[in-house]
């Protein structure tokens, strides 16, 4: 296992707006996803840091008569029932031709019309701060402007390859070693691996995760210092007894 202090965090946030047009709407997401970089730029938080990850535009119906179902308010044409009729559709007024083919509310083709009210961009960007000291200061700016945080905190080394890559590397240089003195308190010496397999390679808690539930398999292990990632890797091995390699 290897331990390495973070260099940076992320998280995410939900950036909507609501207009009664989608050029409109797209415009007034375009002025809060401003505001919201100003707002990180006068804390110190770059351009680049702000990264778009996804921009839906959504249609919120609303009906043309009351009596609508909400269901059927948002994004839902009202259900047609058999022959044709609205189970839906509200009763025919009094004096009205029940069996008439006009407009009437009851008759047939009575389905209420349905119009496009309003339409809504909701936009998911990534915020990555470089000192991770900073993050809870960046997440409230972010409120202030205007923004919903969504999903966990991310908190990252600035090459995770390497952290991941040295953890396995010593992990494979702890199996040689265990071998060679197994087979040493047997008076051998080992020869060449013939298998090798990586069991698991975790990260960023993972590991803290897996030895709580799993105390016996991975052992218990130093504590964690508050703020540091744990890069863990496991590592089997089978060697060859080197029988010119016997002790006395």
């Amino acid at each position: 296992m290897r331990r390495v202090p973070p260099e940076s965090a992320e998280f995410l946030v939900e950036l909507t707006v609501t207009s009664g047009s989608v050029a409109q709407a797209i415009r007034d997401h375009t002025a809060k996803l401003q505001q919201l970089a100003v707002a990180a730029a006068s804390i110190g938080i770059q351009a680049n840091d702000l990264q778009t990850v996804s921009m839906n535009v959504y249609n919120l119906f609303s009906p043309a008569m009351p009596g609508l179902t909400a269901a059927g308010a948002y994004g839902a044409i009202p259900q047609i029932g058999p022959g044709a009729i609205n189970p839906f559709a509200s009763a025919v007024p009094p004096g009205a031709h029940a069996g008439g083919y006009g407009a009437q509310a009851g008759g047939y083709g009575g389905q209420p019309e349905v119009q496009f009210g309003s339409y809504q961009v909701r936009g998911l960007i990534r915020l990555v701060v470089r000192d991770p000291s900073r993050v809870g200061e960046v997440v409230q700016t972010a409120i202030r402007a205007g923004a919903i945080p969504v999903g966990p905190l991310t908190f990252r080394a600035s090459d995770e390859a390497v952290a991941r890559r040295a953890a396995l590397e010593a992990a494979g240089a702890d199996a040689r070693t265990k071998a060679e003195t197994l087979a040493r308190s047997m008076g051998k010496a080992i020869g060449d691996a013939v298998v090798v397999t990586e069991d698991v390679v975790v990260s960023n808690g993972a590991y803290g995760a897996l030895r709580a539930a799993m105390p016996g398999l991975f052992g218990s292990g130093a504590p964690a210092a508050i703020g540091e990632l744990e890069y863990y890797a496991r590592v089997s091995a089978n060697f060859r007894f080197n029988d010119s390699g016997l002790q006395p």
